[in-house]
């Protein structure tokens, strides 16, 4: 399943204390056909559904679900914040190639 760092654990924490109302939520990472690569990252804040893997960390949770789980085995997931912008990154071993916003990818083989 994927890593996910402290500081991805932390900004999530702190998206999370920005919602009124929204107990449940954590955030869901998947992968869907698009992007200049073939398949791209999408991130969105989101109840658990059926099926969907669920990565526990310190009182919040990242949800996968099953089609994307393949994508992202041992995949791991970072929050950065620097000169050149700040947002989750998912450093993917499963990826044969990136493109250069790091935001879609080749997989290595068919999931």
């Amino acid at each position: 399943m994927i890593r996910v760092t402290d500081s991805a654990v932390n900004h999530l924490r702190t998206l999370l204390a920005e919602q009124t109302a929204q107990s449940g939520q954590g955030l869901r990472v998947q992968v869907a056909k698009g992007g200049c690569s073939g398949m791209q990252y999408e991130m969105s804040l989101a109840r658990k559904e059926q099926g969907d893997a669920v990565v526990r960390r310190d009182e919040v949770e990242f949800f996968v679900d099953a089609k994307s789980a393949a994508f992202l085995r041992d995949a791991t997931l970072d929050f950065e914040d620097g000169l050149t912008g700040a947002g989750f990154r998912i450093v993917n071993p499963n990826a044969a190639r990136t493109c250069g916003c790091g935001t879609s990818f080749e997989p290595a083989r068919p999931a």
